[in-house]
């Protein structure tokens, strides 16, 4: 009898070019027609095989879900990079490849990000979420985010707003 497993590990190198698909499909899923199609292109782009594998080697934290042997998503985080919000860590991405989300792989990621910043020392969390997808705002709402600030972004000429929530 083979059983399917689900693993949530930290990155190692020879997981490269499996994230840099995971990337690529993720990002695509979540973002076509909410950011322009050139400039989706281009960000997908600059995450090749080579960008993924430098990011692990350099020692950046990078989770993978793993299902049955092969990476379905992954999480980067570190320090929270906006002075403003009261949170140490910061949940960089969070991305499941479509056909894996709704499953609940994506809290699995999440709680062992968090899990992973506490263990580092750093207290309270925060993530980024486009305001306008849907998905990732009803998901992080979901796992007790409390939105706490707005910003946004520029692809070409658009200007994307985007949402903090946060977890003390």
């Amino acid at each position: 009898m083979k059983t399917l497993a689900a693993e949530i590990r930290l990155a190692e190198p020879n997981d490269a070019a499996a994230l840099s698909a995971v990337h690529a499909t993720s990002w695509r899923g979540a973002y076509g027609g909410l950011i322009p199609h050139g400039s989706l292109e281009k960000m997908i782009g600059r995450r090749n095989d080579d960008w993924w594998d430098t990011a692990i080697r350099s020692g950046a934290a990078i989770l993978v879900a793993e299902f049955s042997g092969a990476p379905i998503g992954y999480a980067t985080l570190g320090r929270n990079r906006t002075e403003a919000l009261r949170a140490d860590g910061e949940i960089y991405e969070l991305y499941l490849r479509p056909e894996y989300q709704g499953l609940g792989f994506g809290k699995r990621l999440f709680e062992a990000a968090a899990a992973l910043l506490r263990e580092r020392g750093l207290k309270g969390l925060v993530v980024w979420a486009l305001a306008e997808n849907d998905r990732a705002i009803e998901f992080y709402g979901r796992l007790g985010g409390r939105d706490i600030a707005e910003g946004s972004e520029c692809f070409d000429t658009r200007k994307v707003a985007k949402i903090a929530f946060l977890w003390n």
